[in-house]
């Protein structure tokens, strides 16, 4: 199911839930009409748990519990209406540890919409915040059970086994769904679902951002069912920190306050469900730069067991802190998959970013398909007249069209730097597509770098736009390039995404790190990244032996002088490390292993991810269901509900039911680049319409090439009347046939 047949499917679910009666008592109103507004912004999206009644024959939409007999509703629908479910509760736990936060929602939603003696699938839908990971899922309706679960990739494996994306996957890269098939109407689903998600930093404050906002019309209509909301949450900064709260969207209850740590309840009876966001603000009592260092021993079973440690770096509040001055080149591609929206909502980033440059700082601008374009040849000074005129060259420039040649507009971006000490240069390279020769770009680029002679050698950050760019490919260069990557892949997200990479990246404090003691140690990422003001740097690892008792770390300041701190080293026995820096240990090898072609590594990826539960590229995430088995009775008959009891049932049956569509970046689509395929575009889906001229197409093509051999020619000739008219006649059922498989 495309995007545009999602909302088109919650838009026809809302007009069908129309028709169901629910007598006096009744708590809310009828959904409202849908908005070309609202379609057009995206609120049909879910922005919390949502599940949603799958429609594809209307005339099963009733109230389970009270019928309406509403008129008969003709055909069916497609693509299907989604008729959002009514939630009968639900309740939160949310566990924060440094920049990551890891998040339990259980609910209970029913069928309220689909006859008693009918079923339905039912599609779930849970959005998660900032770079949000599924973990898993769990739910129970009936009788039956259903979990999720990870398995390797086997490379002989069919593609058809995999499920199509509206069956389960991703819809958004934020919004995690799955299907449960055949549910009863009026039936009670309970579900858990786990993931995790980062914690925004930004002026001295850790911000928790939860997607808690549900519709109106998923509240139960009837005023006597309780609704209560429960969101407990758990703090954990550390060993050495005092942390402190002061802003939040619901009102939490402090029920344990310790050195480091926070106990937080919101528990409230309310009339309709919340309509915001869980928000949560707290930071460390300090106005200085500080750190850390965890270690914590592997749990029992991993397969990895060396000692596990863990170095944070956080700005803190205080705002005086100068940040580095800056030389800046975008590197932008303006292929023809660039074409559309894509195009110029970046075009709107990149101005906005421009408008953020201080006086101090200079800039330039490179864009590229087959051949480069740039502004100047050299760095110009981010002065109001020059930000004017390139504000118009990128209007007039950035045409969407041709192909990608990224090699020679990276070399002369790093051509363009004058080498000075005083300022840090800084390549924003962005780009929706994936080439061929991406090896040699890191190696060349690795090359440059290694050859420059200033200090501060060129940082390159990069930002991918939609699935067919190679990620990995992005974040090897950042990782060479000491820099910050990023991601958005939708449209609707590419401006905003774009000016949090930019605002991040161009906020760096302290550059050049290095950490005495770690020169044995197994590290990543193993290229360090400056720490920036609006992101904690952190740094994590493996070892074995002893660890040193305290850290030197070492850098330079944005006044270009020598700056050092000390960090204590501590054990950290309530922090659970494995899961917080699993993700990132995933990732940090799966770009090694792209880069290395390693298939050991790849291996190693593997593995982790099954002992964790992070989905990785070498893993996928199947559906399976559990159901109980009646024992047959002596007779050979099964017994019935009042006979079946704990001694009357065989073990339960565990079945997979499908694989669900790929969650992982991916390692992009050269073909569709050399296409130029826009983000977000696959194959079309045909209309009915068009099913039919090609299903009729397809039959008659058949049915002639059969026929048109001159041995069938010769026999057609000397047939008689009556036979002619009943080779007419079976072509004409063939034909219909075929047109009937379109309505099915």
């Amino acid at each position: 199911m495309h995007n545009d047949d999602f909302t088109t499917g919650v838009e026809d679910g809302l007009r069908l839930s129309k028709r169901i009666y629910f007598g006096n008592d009744r708590s809310v109103a009828a959904p409202k009409p849908v908005t070309p507004m609202d379609k057009a912004t995206g609120s049909l999206y879910p922005t919390s748990p949502m599940v949603y009644a799958v429609i594809i024959n209307p005339m099963i939409v009733d109230n389970p519990d009270m019928p309406s007999y509403q008129p008969h509703v003709h055909g069916r629908c497609n693509p299907p209406a989604l008729i959002p479910l009514q939630m009968n509760s639900i309740s939160f736990e949310v566990e924060c540890f440094l920049d990551t936060a890891f998040v339990s929602m259980s609910g209970s939603w029913r069928v309220h919409c689909v006859m008693g003696n009918k079923k339905c699938t039912c599609r779930v839908a849970v959005p998660m915040g900032e770079e949000g990971s599924i973990l898993g899922a769990e739910v129970e309706v009936a009788r039956k059970s259903y979990s999720t679960r990870l398995a390797l990739i086997d490379e002989n494996e069919e593609e058809e086994s995999e499920a199509k994306p509206e069956e389960g996957g991703l819809l958004k890269a934020h919004i995690f769904t799955f299907t449960i098939p055949q549910v009863d109407g009026g039936s009670n689903l309970s579900i858990k679902v786990r993931w995790s998600q980062k914690i925004m930093y930004k002026d001295g404050e850790f911000i928790l951002d939860v997607p808690y906002s549900f519709p109106e019309y998923v509240t139960p209509a009837s005023k006597k069912i309780p609704k209560k909301e429960k969101i407990q949450l758990n703090v954990n900064c550390g060993p050495i920190a005092e942390v402190s709260w002061s802003t939040t969207s619901h009102q939490l209850k402090e029920r344990k306050c310790e050195s480091g740590k926070l106990d937080l309840l919101y528990e409230a009876q309310v009339l309709k469900w919340s309509n915001t966001d869980f928000v949560f603000k707290y930071h460390v009592s300090t106005t200085n730069l500080y750190g850390g260092v965890l270690l914590q021993s592997p749990p029992t079973p991993s397969f990895d067991q060396r000692e596990m440690f863990c170095l944070y770096l956080v700005a803190g509040p205080d705002k005086s802190r100068k940040v580095f001055r800056k030389e800046v080149v975008f590197v932008v591609d303006i292929s023809e998959s660039m074409i559309g929206n894509t195009i110029e909502v970046t075009k709107n980033a990149l101005i906005a970013a421009l408008s953020k440059l201080d006086q101090e700082d200079s800039f330039g601008i490179t864009a590229f398909n087959n051949e480069t374009q740039v502004y100047s040849s050299t760095l110009e000074s981010a002065t109001n007249e020059s930000i004017i005129n390139a504000t118009e060259w990128i209007n007039t420039t950035f045409i969407a069209s041709g192909g990608t040649n990224m090699s020679n507009a990276l070399d002369q971006a790093l051509k363009m730097f004058s080498g000075s000490s005083k300022s840090i240069p800084m390549v924003f390279f962005i780009t929706d597509g994936a080439v061929e020769y991406e090896r040699h770009i890191c190696e060349d680029i690795h090359i440059q770098l290694q050859n420059k002679g200033s200090e501060l050698c060129p940082r390159i950050n990069t930002f991918g736009i939609g699935s067919f760019c190679n990620h990995y490919f992005l974040q090897t260069l950042a990782m060479i390039g000491r820099g910050q990557y990023y991601a958005s892949y939708d449209a609707d997200s590419i401006e905003v995404g774009i000016q949090m990479w930019f605002s991040k990246a161009s906020s760096s404090i302290f550059a050049n790190i290095v950490i005495d003691g770690l020169d044995d140690m197994e590290v990543y990422p193993s290229t360090i990244p400056d720490l920036c003001s609006e992101r904690p740097l952190i740094i994590s690892g493996r070892f074995k032996g002893n660890f040193p008792e305290k850290l030197k770390v070492k850098g330079v300041v944005a006044d270009t002088s020598d700056f050092t701190i000390d960090i204590d080293v501590q054990h950290a026995n309530d922090i659970p490390l494995e899961k917080i820096l699993a993700k990132k240990q995933i990732e940090s090898y799966t770009t090694e292993a792209w880069f290395s072609q390693d298939k050991d590594l790849e291996k190693k990826v593997a593995k982790i991810s099954l002992e964790t539960g992070i989905v990785s590229e070498y893993t996928h995430m199947s559906l399976w269901k559990t159901e109980p088995q009646d024992k047959p009775s002596k007779s050979g008959k099964k017994q019935g509900k009042k006979e079946a009891g704990s001694q009357n049932t065989e073990d339960p049956k565990t079945e997979k039911i499908i694989v669900l569509h790929h969650l992982g970046l991916g390692f992009g689509n050269t073909i569709a680049t050399s296409e130029n395929i826009p983000p977000g575009c696959g194959h079309k889906i045909q209309n009915q319409t068009e099913k039919l001229v090609t299903v009729t197409g397809n039959c008659c093509t058949n049915v002639l090439g059969k026929c048109c051999c001159m041995c069938c020619i010769q026999a057609c000739s000397r047939i008689n009347n009556q036979c002619g008219i009943v080779l007419t006649q079976l072509c004409g059922a063939l034909t219909c046939f075929g047109c009937a498989e379109c309505c099915e």
